[in-house]
């Protein structure tokens, strides 16, 4: 080896994957490196009339127990292990016959692929990788001398570097191989074992890994001074990370987080029962309504709170047509994701050259189970996803005043949204729209203030002859501690309340609510967004 340089002779290859293998191999053995490999992978580089050697050459072993055990020796793992410039695993070498193994490359079972695609317990068992990751892992330790790949990219920059420096790597690439691979293997593992906690109902199991694999870098985080990256996990979930971008500039940290809000607040909404709506503004809605169509559902969303909306991020349940288009183009809007769009649609948003367009190809489960991480000082925390649901049979009303039905689709609807506003949240609504929505304040009460004063001047923009929170339902995302967010909510027009009950004071909230004649319904469940 000259300097950092590490010349490669020989190579291990073996890969589930074999996109561009012939290539790959062809192009290692143009440059005089010969090649070992296993079975299926093996196959495919001699029918290329490609030289290739059995790994069992150096084994001296045959594949067995239906390919379980072919690479876990140390004919393999002497020849990645062994530190060149050492005497004596040099002379280990001479003395158990063993070959150095200048390349490895290899990828993985497909094991994230087989649990998307619904597998049953054994076949997932059968596509857990072993001598893969053991054999990625003991190349990466010994960077200094092997060179290691986990897909074709890799091999790429190999075969480039290889070209520029007379068949050798240079050590800054195998080390960024190195880290690369270590991080494939822990999220390969992590892939594993949440499937199988799963699988054992466990949710805090010791340990828990995470990990995924890099969809893009972005330009900054939250702020310009911040990095940031986004990466995709095994999880199927329809949504901002699977999602088609079919025009506009590079999506922000923000943009993301947004539209992940947005998306998963309308994927609340049953499609086939009517169109939705919401508009995010910073992980929080402006304006959520239902509509016979898109547009309308968009029309009335917007007036909960048309100053917010500028800038925002929209998100529909159903297919954008060009009304819904021609609609949301009429103010600057910086992103808008929906499960597809029809060509008029396209050809709208194709005017607004920095308007993203991201189309999922469906919807997202809202009550599919799943972890939500937050990282804090020294670890993180993992809870389930807030997949918690309210229907009619839930609900407990505990006032003199029972509520309509008209009024009991108002609070189920304001309920829903109320779930992905950040607390303290107070939402109004009426006849399937929200007419006030008040964010994370510190108390209930400011809560339920703010949220009456953005209605107030949603229906004076509007020319509306009183705010839309006149006969609305309330929601509270937490019970009311203190009767004052409800005599707020009933100030501002309320005449329906929907909470979750469970304070030390819910006899004097009752009682506020009796005395100011307001229907109320507890439902026992809170909803919590921080």
């Amino acid at each position: 080896m000259t300097a950092n340089l590490a010349p490669i002779k020989r190579a291990l290859i073996s890969v589930s994957d074999k996109t561009g293998l012939e290539h790959a191999a062809r192009a290692l053995h143009e440059l005089g490196v010969a090649l070992v490999s296993t079975g299926g992978t093996k196959s495919a580089i001699a029918s290329a009339g490609i030289p290739v050697t059995d790994v069992s050459a150096l084994t001296h072993f045959p594949e067995m127990m239906d390919g379980r055990v072919k690479t876990l020796h140390p004919g393999v793992h002497g020849g990645l292990l062994a530190v060149r410039d050492s005497h004596a695993h040099v002379e280990a070498m001479k003395a158990h016959h063993i070959q150095p193994i200048d390349l490895l490359y290899v990828n993985l079972y497909p094991f994230e692929e087989t649990i998307a695609r619904g597998a049953d317990f054994d076949d997932c068992i059968e596509n857990i990788d072993i001598g893969g990751p053991a054999m990625l892992r003991a190349a990466a330790k010994n960077h200094t001398f092997v060179t290691l790949a986990t897909d074709g990219e890799d091999l790429d920059a190999i075969l480039a570097e290889m070209r520029a420096h007379g068949g050798a790597t240079t050590l800054a690439l195998r080390k960024y191989l190195a880290a690369k691979t270590y991080a494939r293997t822990a999220a390969y593992d992590s892939a594993i074992s949440s499937w199988f906690a799963g699988e054992i109902g466990e949710f805090a199991l010791p340990w828990r890994g995470l990990g995924g694999r890099l969809a893009q870098t972005l330009r900054y985080g939250e702020n310009p001074h911040q990095k940031a990256a986004l990466y995709r996990t095994a999880e199927q979930r329809p949504g901002v990370a699977t999602a088609r971008q079919l025009q506009g500039k590079e999506l922000s940290y923000n943009n993301l987080n947004d539209a992940d809000a947005a998306v998963e607040l309308v994927a609340e909404f049953d499609p086939a029962q009517s169109a939705a709506v919401a508009i995010i503004k910073h992980a929080n809605p402006c304006g959520v309504a239902l509509g016979a169509s898109p547009e309308e559902a968009y029309e009335h969303a917007f007036a909960c709170d048309p100053v917010s909306a500028f800038g925002g991020v929209v998100a529909l349940n159903r297919k954008l047509d060009a009304r819904a288009a021609e609609a949301i183009t009429r103010i600057f809007t910086e992103v808008v994701i929906a499960p597809d769009a029809d060509e008029d649609a396209i050809a709208v948003f194709a005017a607004k050259k920095n308007l993203r367009l991201l189309l999922t190809g469906g919807l997202p489960d809202p009550w599919a189970p799943g972890v939500k991480v937050k990282s804090i000082a020294g670890g993180f925390l993992a809870q389930s996803r807030d997949n918690g649901r309210i229907s009619v049979a839930d609900l407990k009303i505990v006032t003199k005043a029972k509520p309509t039905p008209a009024q009991i689709r108002d609070m189920l609807f304001a309920f829903t949204v109320c779930k992905h506003v950040a607390s303290n949240a107070i939402v109004y609504a009426k006849d399937g729209r929200t007419a006030g929505i008040g964010a994370g304040q510190m108390n209930r009460r400011d809560s339920a203030r703010i949220a009456a004063i953005r209605a107030r001047e949603a229906a004076e923009a509007a020319g509306w002859a009183e705010p839309l929170t006149k006969g609305s339902a309330c929601a509270s995302d937490a019970f009311f501690p203190f009767p004052d967010g409800l005599l707020q909510a009933a100030e501002a027009g309320a005449t329906c309340i929907i909470q979750p009950g469970g304070s030390v004071k819910d006899d004097e909230v009752i009682a506020a609510a009796d005395a100011a004649g307001l229907a109320m319904a507890f439902t026992g469940m809170r909803h919590f967004k921080h």
